[in-house]
């Protein structure tokens, strides 16, 4: 999503070889295992990096006894990203309990070609659940860099937390990828979640940031055909931060619109011109397509059409479902209709499946916590929260919604009927300990979930929500050009007066999100880059909000680090 509230209303430290020594040594690893993860940690994160494997390693989507293992092979010179060019060539991969790879769990070859951009994506399976591993790639006398991931607990197992770091909304053109950089520093977490928009489809300077364009984006053009999203992603993967984290610790991933064009849904996106761009089934193909090849995503089919919401479940402690808001939703309403309809028990923003997988996996979970990852923000943003017993005549005579006008309906706010839907579900099945986790809007928020927001602190809430800031895309204060911590803060203030359920509102910054998962708690804690124009910046805590089990948000003190 490219429109913000405001636009509605208005040198690398080498932290990363340490951190996988320490890993390593807490293991009990030998000396060579630590030597290896610091050469490779170099290698991950060296510029304009040569070779076979250009584009780094990644793992994925980990199950108890399964993850997925990828890596892209440059078998030429010209052999690039969307080039279509360069032989098939046969990758031997090997996952491994030791970094000398002297304890192999499992390994095999395949062929890498053209057709999947010579991208090898590989279902490691036959794995032992709670598990740390090693793994690495080759070809053509060449061997990758090492990468590290681990398996989910197995389901029945108890487990003390559960620690995932949170990211996205990452825009080349806007600046360095400060925030991967920090996350691949620590040695603590257990799997990255990325809510999406982890690329952006803009031509060359045509969305920058606050001081414009740090990097150019290749291709020059705005990207439409699947050699296009193949370039993209591989630029994307170029990046020392990103390829840094990927060696480090599995992604779990949904997209958001971005991936595809801004603002998409079901049979457009509001960047797509069908006149110029040819028809939006193609744009979408194509994306999705490059998607899947380039991203460590463990996609399924139904009815002919490609699936990403899955589920995945981390011992008896809790269980992420993540969705898939933009394949099947409606258009967004327009500014003017957009409150109108928003109430429209037709519109749909996940569809009849989705959602009807998501209440009965939510309502039948044998887990403490169950945590949605979500694109776009579910808790209610209006102006303002209409009391229902003074304004019941003027909201029936007038059409507005029912808890008030929505600033923007590209979130749940322009589809409430299916939020009603989940909320009811959640509440009357008596469901507890629903947290969502949200990308999408740049900005960062801690929100109770109430029914009935006029009624807020009163009457059942569905859970809690944490939104995550994006970790280069431009902000609320970006747009606004005033320096941070000024204008944004009476804007806080303000919406926070008229929407007494979030808790937290920062609308500056950019960083991440580090979730803990304990029995007794689940607590946010946000992290803000200094300085997205700067490679080597540094970082600072934001805030820390938890949600104790059975209860509602509390503010925490900072994380001892």
């Amino acid at each position: 999503m490219r429109s913000l509230i405001v636009a509605e209303i208005a040198e690398v430290p080498a932290v990363v070889e340490s951190a996988f020594a320490r890993r390593a040594l807490f293991k009990g690893s030998s000396v060579i295992a630590v030597a290896a993860l610091t050469t490779v940690a170099t290698t991950a994160r060296a510029v304009g990096a040569v070779g076979v494997f250009q584009h780094g390693v990644a793992s994925g989507d980990p199950l108890p006894t399964a993850v997925i293992l990828w890596t892209r092979v440059t078998v030429a010179e010209d052999a690039t990203p969307g080039s279509g060019l360069g032989p098939a060539t046969a990758v031997r991969w090997e996952i491994a309990t030791d970094a000398g790879f002297g304890a192999l769990a499992a390994s095999g070859t395949v062929t890498a070609s053209a057709e999947t951009d010579h991208t090898v994506k590989v279902d490691a399976t036959g794995l032992t659940p709670g598990q740390d591993y090693f793994y690495r790639f080759t070809a053509q006398g060449e061997t990758s860099p090492l990468g590290r991931t681990r398996t989910a607990p197995a389901p029945d197992s108890d487990i003390d937390r559960l620690r995932l770091g949170l990211v996205s909304c990452a825009n080349w053109e806007a600046g360095w990828f400060g925030s991967y950089r920090h996350l691949a520093a620590r040695t603590d977490l257990d799997a990255i979640v990325h809510l999406g928009d982890y690329l952006y489809e803009y031509g060359r300077g045509k969305y920058t940031g606050r001081s414009g364009a740090v990097r150019a984006h290749d291709p020059a053009n705005e990207i439409v055909t699947l050699t296009d999203y193949r370039t993209r992603h591989g630029q994307y993967k170029t990046d020392p931060d990103l390829m840094a984290l990927h060696a480090s610790v599995p992604f779990i991933c949904t997209w958001d619109d971005h991936e595809s064009a801004d603002n998409s849904w079901r049979d457009g996106a509001e960047n797509h011109d069908p006149a110029t761009e040819g028809p939006w089934a193609d744009r979408k193909a194509a994306s999705t397509r490059a998607y899947l090849e380039w991203m460590p995503v463990r996609a399924t089919r139904a009815d002919g059409q490609v699936q990403i919401y899955r589920r995945l479940r981390f011992g008896t402690l809790a269980e992420l479902s993540m969705l898939d808001l933009r394949s099947y939703r409606d258009e967004e309403a327009g500014p003017v209709a957009g409150w109108r309809h928003a109430d429209d028990p037709a519109r749909t923003i996940t569809g009849r499946a989705q959602m009807d997988w998501l209440t009965a996996g939510l309502t039948s979970s044998p887990t403490r916590w169950k945590l949605i990852g979500n694109s776009v923000m579910v808790a209610p943003l209006m102006f303002p929260p209409l009391e229902p017993a003074t304004t019941e005549a003027i909201t029936t005579a007038l059409g507005l919604p029912q808890g008030g006008i929505t600033v923007n309906g590209d979130q749940w706010d322009g589809y409430t009927a299916d939020r009603r839907t989940l909320f009811a579900a959640i509440t009357d099945n008596r469901v507890s300990d629903v947290v969502f986790l949200t990308g999408d809007i740049h900005t960062s928020w801690a929100a109770d979930l109430p029914v009935d927001p006029a009624n807020y602190p009163g009457g059942p809430t569905a859970g809690a929500e944490f939104v995550i800031p994006s970790v280069t895309s431009s902000s609320v204060g970006d747009l606004l050009k005033m320096p941070a911590r000024t204008a944004s803060i009476p804007a806080e203030a303000a919406i926070q007066a008229a929407n007494h359920h979030l808790r937290y509102v920062e609308l500056d910054s950019h960083g991440f999100g580090v979730l803990e998962v304990t029995a007794g708690q689940t607590q946010m804690d946000w992290f803000y880059v200094l300085d997205v124009t700067d490679p080597g910046s540094g970082v600072r805590h934001g805030m820390s909000f938890a949600v104790p089990a059975g209860g509602r948000l509390e503010p925490r003190p900072a994380p001892v680090l």
